[in-house]
């Protein structure tokens, strides 16, 4: 079953041919309609030698003759700088544009008009109104009535619907805000549920992105997506190429479980690539979009609550990043669902449900949302893989944060000697003190902090790099996150374990390759991890290879 959501493509026109030529990529792209973004292109006056009324009428001719040769239905658009475009011309021959589109022989689809401008004076209203009304009273060309704001949710917006909705020339209802939070994503489904008429209701934003993405779930009249990056009209436009490709937009029902990721930033993340490809792969009714949530625990417990308790968003889990991996686990205490390596690491980078289903009736909900964290268990599969098994081995930690305490609860139970070094000694000192004391939930034997000068006088069978020294766009990208040219002779078969996944390969890994030494790199880790949440979500194996393959060509692109 396809969606009756449509893809629209807006064109911000500049030339006749330059726009036609981008109308004409779209529609090769998949999008339904375009939108002829005329603010500039309208307003232009370079012929300087013909009178201000001859001017108006070529103006219009232009649009009018675009409009012709548009190769999909389209929208026809002149914003004034007042809602967020860049049409600082006269009223009045605005709306002589929108008068000329509707009684033209060849109309556009629709008229965009903001609500503002519609009901400004009783004259205006009635002239657009019968301009796009023909004698039997049907509509010429739909008006879609809009208000925009890009400061934030306006505070009359209930206000604001009413009047579209019960505009009898209004054939579709737009409403587009500046989104603060994933909260107001919520509030927009609950618009376009709720709608009388066609509706688009879109977040502007990173925070509104998940609106663009779902508002086929909500039964959204349109999306618009963009046709380049660097061509968007307003703020979180995603590409038409995403929309349909990486977040299979086509396939997107009232029934399609949802799924994210929560972080802050999130930009660059490839889980959506990952597991949205995992989903279409195995024919999963499901989609897995950026959820984008600010730094504080309030933020992410407040968010979390509301997006669980949200029944009609088919909330069913969630990757956790930076800076919320902490907050996850404070946020769902019960660590009787919890395993013994999500508590110990003290923090956790999946949220998921148990599964409450009823045979006899053949109906099933999520209940008890609870982490988990499966980097632990990339990190521990990956290490007893390679080594054949970790019973007697000593490894060497390098680095005393977050991704340190998820090797640790990766390796409790092993059997390994664990020795853990940091720039500053006092930080692995006090990790040591954390993680074998009698008070802690698990306590580690065989677990010893060690200065980082003291490095060549144990030779370990492997060592792990959990700093962000030699990430891309980290702190020390060009560091070497372990000192392999002072650390002496080692053994051939000495692994190198580096949890940072971009680059590829860390400078750490090149140094560890030239001396022959065995390498595991962080898009293995990255892989294994999103693998196993992909199995607990689903209940099956991710697609052999794919997640691998995926990231792998993404980062060497």
């Amino acid at each position: 079953m396809t969606n009756m959501t449509q893809i629209c493509v807006p064109i911000m026109v500049e030339t006749h041919r330059k726009a036609l030529r981008d109308a004409t990529l779209a529609a090769e792209l998949g999008a339904d309609l375009v939108e002829f973004r005329v603010d500039v292109f309208f307003e232009d006056r370079s012929d300087d030698e013909k009178g201000m009324v001859e001017q108006l009428h070529d103006r219009i001719d232009r649009v009018l003759d675009l409009v012709e040769v548009s190769p999909v239905p389209c929208i026809v658009t002149c914003r004034p700088h007042w809602e967020g475009g860049e049409y600082h011309g006269d009223d009045d021959e605005r709306i002589a544009l929108v008068e000329a589109l509707g009684t033209s022989d060849s109309p556009p689809a629709y008229v965009d008009v903001e609500l503002a401008t519609f009901t400004r004076t009783p004259e205006i209203k009635a002239r657009i109104t019968r301009a796009l009304t023909k004698a039997d009273d049907s509509p010429a060309t739909r008006l879609i009535l809009s208000t925009h704001d890009f400061e934030g949710r306006p505070s009359d917006l209930t206000r604001k619907i009413m009047a579209m909705q019960d505009e009898p020339a209004c054939s579709v209802v737009k409403v587009a805000y500046r989104a603060r939070s994933i909260r107001d994503n919520l509030e927009l489904f609950e618009i376009l549920r709720d709608r009388q008429k066609p509706t688009i209701a879109l977040g502007m934003g990173a925070f509104g992105v998940m609106s663009r993405i779902l508002a086929p779930k909500f039964g959204g009249f349109l999306a618009f997506a963009s046709l380049r990056d660097e061509s968007t009209t307003a703020p979180g436009q995603i590409t038409i190429d995403e929309l349909l490709n990486l977040y299979r937009f086509r396939s997107i029902t009232p029934t399609t479980k949802v799924y994210g990721i929560i972080g802050w930033p999130i930009t660059q993340s490839m889980s959506p690539m990952v597991h949205n490809a995992g989903f279409e792969a195995i024919g999963w009714d499901g989609v897995y979009v950026p959820m984008p949530v600010e730094g504080s625990y309030e933020s992410f417990k407040a968010t979390a609550s509301m997006l669980v308790g949200a029944g009609s968003l088919n909330f069913e889990g969630a990757s956790v990043t930076l800076p919320h991996k902490e907050h996850l686990l404070r946020c769902y205490p019960e660590l009787d669902h919890a395993p013994s390596r999500t508590s110990i690491a003290g923090s956790a980078n999946t949220l998921c449900f148990e599964i409450d289903q009823c045979k006899e009736i053949n109906l099933y909900e999520v209940i008890n949302p609870h982490p988990e964290n499966t980097d632990s268990f990339a990190i521990r599969e990956l290490i007893c893989t390679e080594l054949e098994s970790a019973q007697g081995k000593s490894i060497m930690i390098f680095g005393a944060g977050g991704v340190a305490k998820g090797v640790l609860a990766a390796l409790e139970d092993t059997g390994a000697t664990i020795f853990i070094t940091n720039r500053n000694c006092d930080r692995a000192i006090d990790l040591v003190k954390e993680h074998t004391t009698g008070t802690t939930l698990h306590p580690i034997t065989n677990l010893f902090a060690i200065d980082q000068s003291e490095l060549s006088r144990h030779h370990c069978n492997l060592y792990i790099n959990c700093t962000p020294v030699g990430m891309k766009d980290g702190p020390d990208p060009d560091g070497l996150s372990i000192p392999i040219p002072e650390m002496g002779n080692l053994a051939p078969e000495t692994v190198f374990f580096d949890t940072v996944y971009n680059p590829i390969e860390t400078p750490m890994l090149k140094a560890a390759k030239e001396r022959g030494y065995r390498t595991i790199d962080g898009v293995q880790m990255f892989v294994k991890q999103a693998e196993a949440q992909f199995e607990i979500w689903t209940g099956q194996s991710a697609p052999d290879g794919l997640f691998d393959r995926l990231v792998r060509a993404k980062l060497d692109s």
